[in-house]
């Protein structure tokens, strides 16, 4: 097969087609990056030139091939028990105002969070397993753990639930034989922990997705709006408002501001962490 090129406007005008259908933006820093799975893309679809390969994508009525390129252009790199004090705060500060406030207005409903991008599934499980470990609540309440991400792949890898030293790293040694068995040099999650997270596909930037995602205590959105321009950011910010019950909380990575990218939230300064909350 020939050489495939990209040439700077082509460039261009994939960079704002991709940012319209997934809300991602990839600045010139990213051009080795996406040239190179777009000319794998190339490839595999038997393209003779980009240009045949870019109307491919854009017309393609199953929209299969944008799906199968969106999943080699994100990035899925987590690792369980990430950003620990946030789990902290979850089940010591925002699980017992939550609670509290069921209480009093006789709320018996299921506590349901949502942790969005799901990656490999480490985020969600750390979750579950901290609710699991560490909530005296959790013989009391039913909690609904719902995790989504754009990569079907990677929904794929986090519902089989089988990881490497890596993600496991940082795990307490009694836990990681608690809920895993070791085959081989990695590690499987027992099936038991695995059917407490349902996973779903969501595109954040598609309004026919994302208005299925109502009535949510509690939001973890870590480490995916950094791979968002301000005008994808602010989007998203309304999305997780009208997922959120009144006085629901949003949790972002430690280098993300809701105070930045919208008004919507107001701040709440807990021992823990520093979280955000829904009017």
């Amino acid at each position: 097969m020939a050489d495939i090129s990209i040439s700077g406007e082509e460039f261009l005008k994939f960079r704002e087609f991709f940012y319209r259908k997934t809300g991602i933006h990839f600045d010139e820093s990213k051009r080795y990056f996406v040239d190179k799975r777009l000319v794998e893309r190339c490839q595999a679809t038997s393209s003779t030139s980009f240009r045949s390969y870019f109307s491919l994508l854009r017309f393609e009525v199953s929209g299969q091939e944008l799906q199968t390129l969106t999943n080699s252009m994100t990035v899925n790199e987590t690792y369980f028990f990430r950003e620990e004090y946030q789990l902290q705060c979850l089940v010591n500060s925002i699980l017992p105002e939550i609670v509290a406030r069921k209480r009093a207005m006789g709320d018996n409903s299921t506590i349901r969070i949502w942790s969005i991008p799901s990656s490999s599934g480490e985020e969600p499980y750390s979750i579950a397993m901290y609710l699991l470990e560490y909530w005296l609540g959790i013989s009391q309440w039913d909690v609904e753990i719902i995790s989504s991400d754009i990569d079907t792949n990677i929904l794929n890898k986090a519902r089989i639930g089988r990881y490497g030293s890596r993600s496991v790293q940082h795990l307490p040694k009694a836990l990681l034989q608690k809920y895993f068995q070791a085959v081989g040099d990695e590690y499987q999650m027992e099936d038991d922990l695995r059917s407490t997270v349902e996973f779903t596909r969501v595109n954040l930037s598609d309004m026919a997705d994302t208005r299925f995602y109502r009535n949510f205590d509690v939001v973890f959105c870590r480490n995916l709006l950094i791979y968002f321009d301000d005008i994808s950011r602010r989007k998203a910010a309304e999305v997780f408002f009208d997922a959120l019950k009144p006085e629901g909380f949003i949790c972002l990575g430690h280098s993300e501001s809701m105070s930045r990218i919208s008004s919507l939230f107001r701040v709440r300064k807990f021992a823990e962490a520093l979280v955000y909350q829904k009017p």
